[in-house]
């Protein structure tokens, strides 16, 4: 019979999952729900122009597969993307994991959302025994050796961004809109917009151009947007033809009427003239 507990109030701070233990003592809880939406903007908007779509593989949450030595070891990014690789596996299939040995092409940027139960492994400020695993920093930086690491905490949102120089990463400075990734002719800063209702600072991709990389979704609605200003556009138009034909209109009806008139004056002067006894030809 499950237990049932009065309703609490509102103002009440509730709990999280950092704050409860989890039925399973390694296992903090499924990632929460910034950890949901902030990877899916960042897999929509990672779009490399030099790259086909299916030459590039994104993922966030799964299994990362590091050392031969140790293949039970592995990391779970909250978002990687690895360039010049098949998005599907053997070209076919979803993966289940990214098993680094076996795909033969490591990551090119791996991005970590600190919470609090991750933020001294993502910055590489655990420590371990011999026989433990390396902590994140260390398999990114010394075994994976990708070459772009960012960390984003969004509680404060400061973002770090660390570039691999020769051994170790080194801390990158922020170039106007964020931090530029030659290699995938893209950048990564920090938008403040609405993304699935939401208005916070996200992290997005931006182009050559420092314009952001549009969601399918956002796509869409500016089609839909540039669509109907094309049909206004095409309505106004109309209604100026229409107004230049009826102004065409009333200018031909002016000069029958001037004519007209023209012709009744020369026909009253004739008849004037006749009266008199002159001549008309």
């Amino acid at each position: 019979m499950y237990q049932t507990f009065p309703p609490r109030s509102p103002r009440e701070s509730l709990p999280t999952m950092y704050d409860l233990p989890s039925e399973d003592p390694e296992e903090l809880g499924l990632p929460d729900e910034f950890h949901l939406l902030q990877p899916e903007l960042l897999r929509q908007t990672f779009r490399p122009p030099t790259y086909a779509a299916d030459n590039i593989f994104t993922a966030s949450d799964l299994n990362l597969y590091y050392d031969l030595r140790h293949p039970q070891w592995y990391k779970r990014p909250d978002w990687f993307a690895v360039l010049g690789v098949s998005r599907l596996y053997d070209e076919r299939d979803l993966r289940l994991s990214y098993v680094v040995w076996q795909e033969g092409v490591c990551p090119f940027v791996a991005i970590e959302l600190l919470s609090p139960g991750t933020e001294k492994e993502d910055l590489g400020q655990t420590l371990r025994e011999i026989s433990q695993p390396p902590n994140k920093w260390a398999v990114y930086e010394q075994i994976l050796r990708i070459p772009y690491y960012f960390v984003f905490n969004r509680y404060t949102d400061e973002l770090q961004a660390f570039g691999l120089v020769r051994e170790s990463y080194q801390p990158l400075s922020a170039i106007k809109m964020g931090f530029w990734l030659e290699k995938a002719q893209l950048g990564l800063g920090l938008w403040q917009g609405s993304y699935q209702g939401i208005n916070r600072q996200w992290l997005r991709w931006y182009d050559h151009d420092g314009q952001w990389i549009l969601t399918p979704t956002e796509q869409e609605t500016q089609v839909a947007t540039q669509e109907r200003q094309r049909a206004e556009q095409e309505r106004q138009r109309a209604e100026q033809e229409t107004q230049r034909a009826e102004q065409e209109r009333q200018r031909a009806n002016q000069e029958a009427q001037r004519a007209d008139q023209a012709i009744a004056e020369v026909q009253k002067l004739k008849e004037k003239m006749r009266s008199l006894g002159l001549s008309v030809e």
